[in-house]
């Protein structure tokens, strides 16, 4: 004959039970902590500073802004005595800049930012010759640089990697008013991998507008475009803008 269940056993049981449910639910509130542990923000310290650009308002407000608006913290300075002690407490370095940056230490710093994992982003004016005195810097972080280019105006920019994280979301094609940079990329310098490019339509020429730098020590992306409004408020601009900080951060998108 059956026993019949009393109340103290009853409770016993339903105590059990929720020990039970408790023990297989706590697997699932793990990675849900974890995750939250590596929500903190990447934070981007811009340089800028120059000629031939407003930099304030484009590579300082709108970047800032951009860049915000996906979660990434960021700082600006066109001051270059202030790069070297904000770098300690920055995750990216990204430079839009045409100033010149003398000092030693700080070079030497930029090119630890690469070699020691962390993210470079290099933008619009930061990857023309700009320093006959420091030719290490387009060789090894930009793999090239420019000295010219096309009148300002429309051309069409296409997606040639469309696998790659900094692509992510972007249209395979866009248009935009911009100046469309004759990059050349030196032989003898870093190798890139090119994700996007634009064709001058007088010359036929095809030059690569966005690559990545493919450097052994961390990640770098380059991206020519950005030199006014028309830029810095197309969504395309400012999707690759958020990405590439997302990726040279090692966060994922």
């Amino acid at each position: 004959m059956m026993k019949r269940k009393t109340p103290l056993s009853l409770s016993f049981g339903i105590l059990c039970a929720l020990l039970i449910f408790a023990g297989c639910a706590q697997p699932d509130a793990a990675p849900e902590a974890a995750n939250g542990a590596q929500a903190d923000p990447a934070h981007v310290l811009i340089v800028g500073g120059g000629s031939s650009h407003d930099f304030d308002r484009w590579f300082n407000e709108a970047t800032v802004a951009t860049l915000e608006s996906a979660g990434v913290r960021a700082s600006y300075t066109d001051v270059p005595e202030q790069v070297l002690p904000a770098l300690a407490e920055a995750d990216i370095l990204y430079l839009t800049n045409n100033q010149p940056l003398p000092d030693s230490a700080l070079r030497a710093a930029i090119f630890n930012v690469a070699e020691s994992g962390k993210g470079l982003m290099i933008g619009h004016a930061g990857a023309w010759y700009n320093w006959a005195d420091w030719p290490e810097y387009n060789k090894t972080l930009v793999g090239g640089g420019t000295r010219s280019h096309r009148h300002y105006g429309e051309f069409t920019v296409t997606v040639v990697d469309t696998t790659h994280p900094v692509m992510e979301g972007v249209p395979s094609t866009f248009t935009l008013a911009d100046e469309l940079y004759r990059f050349e990329q030196d032989p003898e310098g870093t190798p890139i991998k090119v994700l996007a490019t634009a064709e001058e339509v007088e010359t036929g020429e095809v030059y690569p507008i966005v690559w990545e730098v493919l450097h052994p020590g961390g990640r770098i992306v380059v991206n020519t475009l950005g030199h006014d409004e028309a830029a810095h408020t197309h969504p395309a601009y400012q999707k690759i803008l958020q990405n590439s900080a997302r990726w040279v951060s090692g966060q994922s998108l």
